[in-house]
């Protein structure tokens, strides 16, 4: 078997690339180790920036996402039972963010491969890369019971942390940043309509809270909790209880309560590796790289990094020059940093560490009352939140 690329993983970034590959005359074959299925409800992001609305739409995979997405020119940052919103197209230009779920997001770009794309392979695992630094990279694979070899002119490795790409970098030539956080979220589904129409950011003494949602009639919450927790060991009323504690306002504001559908305990981890690129084997999204939650960047940045893929090779296409392919890594690892910094402010400015200080405390509040008093503050937070530009 043989192509151009070689893509390792269908989740967004494996799916997106493909598409903007076929857009361009470039062709691909995509090998997921899971079902269809699987790829299609796996909960994971829900915010889109306002680049990755751009791209989806101009690939051809807006049309859905535009119907049933839920635009958003807002957050609402709470503490102390105080509430300020944050008003994104006022202060970044006319820049807005697009709530409509991952799994959505995978639904489209499926359908649209098998539809016209080159060949999506599910229950495919890949076994390995070799030969990555040659001019004909392979990647080894098991699909219907037999191995077999896919022979590429380049290795894209969409396969996230625990995938094989990121192995065949040897690691004399590697260099890893990383920090884990001592708390996690609970995270839960909930049929209910969201009770605010916009994304609420609550920093409290007793932890951090998210109010989200994935439709005008499923929300999605998060509560911060100690690192290891076990999601059953919390009971439907008792997580209600804590959201309400923290959500607390001083007007009247109420928490609508609903059937709880499902829960889940997310770490909180940044990684970097750096290079992403070794050879002919392109690393993308969390193969390459791992943010908190808080900053919503993690599809977000893979979304980032496949889009410069494409048009370095597209441009390799059109003019014969690998110069943008052998700055891929480079290019990429300025937006990584910048998500990576503004996902670690966002993290640190709302979540209480287990051994917080009365300073600790009062810093955090002054940070918060300074992004409500001061619109440099606020700029800040709004261009970081839409999206770092694409380069």
């Amino acid at each position: 078997m043989r192509t151009t690329v070689g893509i390792i993983g269908a989740g967004p970034a494996g799916l997106l690339l493909a598409r903007l590959l076929h857009n361009a005359g470039i062709d691909s074959v995509v090998l997921e180790s899971r079902d269809r299925a699987y790829v299609e409800h796996r909960q994971r992001a829900g915010i889109l920036e306002q680049g990755t609305v751009d791209v989806l739409r101009a690939a051809g995979a807006g049309d859905r996402m535009d119907r049933e997405g839920l635009p958003h020119d807002g957050i609402e940052l709470r503490h102390d039972k105080k509430r300020h919103r944050v008003d994104f197209p006022a202060l970044t230009g006319g820049r807005s963010v697009m709530v409509y779920a991952q799994t959505e997001v995978c639904k489209d770009l499926i359908a649209l491969q098998l539809k016209d794309g080159g060949p999506l392979l599910f229950e495919a695992e890949a076994l390995a890369v070799e030969g990555a630094e040659t001019d004909t990279p392979r990647i080894r694979f098991r699909h219907e019971g037999r191995e077999d070899v896919l022979e590429c002119e380049y290795v894209v490795g969409c396969d996230g942390f625990w995938g094989v790409a990121r192995k065949a970098i040897p690691a004399e030539l590697t260099k890893v940043f990383e920090r884990a956080y001592p708390f996690a979220w609970l995270g839960i589904l909930a049929d209910v309509p969201p009770s605010h129409d916009e994304l609420v950011y609550a920093r409290h003494d007793r932890g951090f809270a998210l109010l989200s949602m994935r439709s005008p009639s499923v929300s999605r919450l998060y509560l911060q909790v100690p690192e290891g927790t076990d999601a059953g060991s919390w009971e439907d009323e008792e997580i209600w209880d804590e959201l309400e504690r923290r959500f607390e306002t001083d007007d009247d504001w109420t928490l609508e309560r609903g059937p709880i559908t499902q829960k889940s305990v997310t770490p909180m981890r940044s990684y970097v590796h750096e290079p992403m690129r070794h050879g002919r084997l392109f690393l993308a999204g969390d193969a390459a790289h791992i943010v908190p939650p808080t900053g919503a960047k993690g599809l977000n940045l893979a979304v980032g990094d496949v889009v410069t893929f494409a048009r370095a090779l597209t441009y390799r296409k059109e003019t014969g020059s690998a110069e943008r392919l052998d700055a891929y890594s480079e290019t990429c690892l300025r937006r990584v940093w910048q998500a990576e910094r503004f996902s670690y402010d966002m993290t640190s400015l709302l979540h209480r560490a287990p051994d917080a200080t009365p300073f600790e405390d009062r810093m955090q509040l002054a940070r918060l009352e300074r992004i409500a008093a001061s619109r440099a503050a606020e700029t800040d937070l709004a261009e970081g939140y839409t999206g770092f530009p694409f380069e």
